[in-house]
């Protein structure tokens, strides 16, 4: 299932897939998009799937924390284009997801390398905690490119 994403350097809106071969780019100005997606149940394994880290965010509507976490995966999400994946997982909807990875409370932050965990954080923390952790886990924060 794709989204659509607004390109933070052009404005134009561009179709994000949940599952491709490279990273999103704006059809427009070529620019890296935020690649944040939904699992849904007929493409959830294909979403996991990338060549850039992945972020597995294991969540229920109902889960306050999970709602406070949202808004710092999204900027993540922008400020790390191309260089990271955000999959969000609604646990209510796909629980064989969250028993595949034996997530026993939510929010739960899985990072994925290659199609396997490298790292878990389990409970909502700040955005420099999460910062921290993902460049521990998954590498030094990339360098934003320079426009084009």
């Amino acid at each position: 299932m794709a989204g659509i994403v607004a390109c933070p350097s052009c404005g134009k809106k561009n179709r994000v897939p949940s599952a491709a071969s490279g990273s999103p780019v704006c059809a427009a100005c070529k620019a890296m998009l935020p690649w944040l997606v939904e699992a849904t149940p007929g493409d959830v394994d294909a979403a996991l799937d990338a060549n850039v880290p992945v972020i597995v965010d294991l969540w229920a509507p109902w889960c306050g924390p999970c709602r406070m976490v949202a808004p710092i995966l999204e900027q993540l999400a922008a400020d790390r284009a191309g260089h990271l994946k955000i999959v969000k997982v609604n646990v209510d909807e796909l629980p064989d997801v969250s028993a595949r990875y034996g997530v026993q409370g939510i929010p739960t932050l899985l990072l994925l390398r290659n199609g396997r965990e490298v790292a878990r954080q389990v409970g909502a923390a700040p955005r420099h905690a999460l910062e921290q952790w993902l460049d521990s886990h998954a590498g030094a924060r990339p360098r934003q490119p320079f426009p084009p």
